[in-house]
């Protein structure tokens, strides 16, 4: 069992006392005054504190996952102090959550937290079971390349978790700031080594990411790349021959678009998408509505477009992570180890091996071989 106990919340940087909330005068409609209530209650940054600043915190334990054949693992219990929880800025939110960057016992720390619904049933049970599936993940993955959890609450209607804060942002924001196919070798090489190590290590504990994606990959102060966002993952014995949709369109494999029973080489496929990513810095599928973009590759088996005439190590290796056979692609150590490989060559200024046609191809090939005005599509 994970456990962690929560007291007393001190948030944001403010000074004073708590200003008072007023209740609403009664409506003709009080279903709706209820629902806007909690809505602004929810937006509101007091209501954080007047949630967490309580002495009666409910206790949340989340249990590590247990294999059927280790029916006595160990137990550990995560402790939080709220007292030293200081809540800054909101840099990120989505439909039910809100990003913070805060600072925990003198170190700076993301806080995540996330509102439950009342009133909708389906979805409360839906962000209760991602919410206990992140933390009971994270509380047992250590690796310097996935985002390292510090600690989680859960205290309806608000569900908190305390991660590292990792300051560059995601992956996607720093390659917005990027012109097309402007990244050097050596730095492509970098950020995907960094990203197959984690997705190896996070194979090799039995979980599926789910959602791997630049959205969900973070930048630290180093420019080193962890793995976040484990909402939506599983460990490969629980999710095994799992159906229906899970991530995002644009970075999901066809089976699993097609929600026919996937395997861990759903991530592998998403890594083929977050490379080609790497060596263009444009959004795959761009021009296209995500449920355009999952129809092409579902039925059209249509991928981001990769010039025909061009086959360096590089892009033979995103073809591969991307075929539309699951069993055709590579694995993470396999990937880890090509790309240790080609950063090799690239560090002693040697040509890269193409597997493909097994001839050797120059850096500045290499460097070249996604056209800028290339829109031929590849397919698997």
């Amino acid at each position: 069992m994970v456990k962690c106990f929560f007291f007393r919340a001190l948030v944001c940087f403010r000074k004073g006392k708590k200003k008072s909330i007023s209740l609403p005068s009664t409506s003709k409609n009080p279903a709706s005054e209820m629902e806007n209530m909690e809505k602004r209650r929810f937006d509101s940054l007091e209501s954080w504190s007047m949630l967490l600043d309580s002495e009666t915190v409910d206790t949340w334990e989340a249990s590590h996952y247990e294999d059927d054949d280790n029916e006595d693992q160990g137990k550990e219990e995560w402790t939080a102090d709220l007292s030293q929880l200081f809540i800054g800025n909101k840099f990120a939110s989505g439909a039910h959550s809100r990003i913070y960057r805060g600072i925990y016992k003198q170190r700076a720390v993301a806080v995540k937290m996330v509102r439950v619904p009342n009133q909708d049933e389906e979805t409360r049970d839906l962000l209760e079971k991602q919410f206990t599936s992140e933390v009971a993940l994270l509380s047992r993955l250590l690796h310097p390349n996935i985002v390292q959890f510090i600690a989680a609450c859960k205290k309806p209607p608000v569900y908190c978790i305390i991660t590292e804060y990792m300051s560059q942002g995601t992956l996607r924001m720093y390659l917005n700031k990027k012109h097309p196919y402007s990244l050097s070798t050596e730095t492509i090489l970098r950020l995907a080594l960094d990203i197959s190590r984690g997705m190896q290590y996070l194979h090799s504990q039995g979980v599926m990411h789910r959602d791997l994606k630049s959205n969900n990959l973070l930048l630290n102060d180093e420019m080193r790349v962890k793995v976040a966002d484990f909402g939506t993952s599983c460990l490969e014995t629980q999710c095994r021959a799992s159906k229906g949709n899970m991530g995002t369109y644009r970075w999901m494999a066809p089976e699993m678009i097609k929600e026919k029973p996937y395997t861990k080489k759903v991530d592998v496929y998403s890594f083929g998408i977050v490379l080609w990513e790497l060596t263009t810095a444009l959004l795959p599928f761009q021009g296209m509505t995500p449920v355009q973009a999952a129809f092409a590759v579902a039925e059209k088996k249509a991928r981001p477009p990769l010039p025909a005439n061009c086959q360096p190590a590089l892009a033979n290796l995103i073809k591969r992570c991307w075929a539309s056979n699951p069993s055709k692609r590579p694995d993470f150590t396999y990937i880890v180890s090509v790309l240790e490989n080609y950063d090799a060559c690239v560090k002693d200024g040697l040509p890269l091996p193409s597997h493909s046609s097994g001839q050797n191809v120059i850096l500045d090939r290499f460097k070249d071989c996604i056209s800028v005005n290339s829109s031929v599509p590849v397919h698997a």
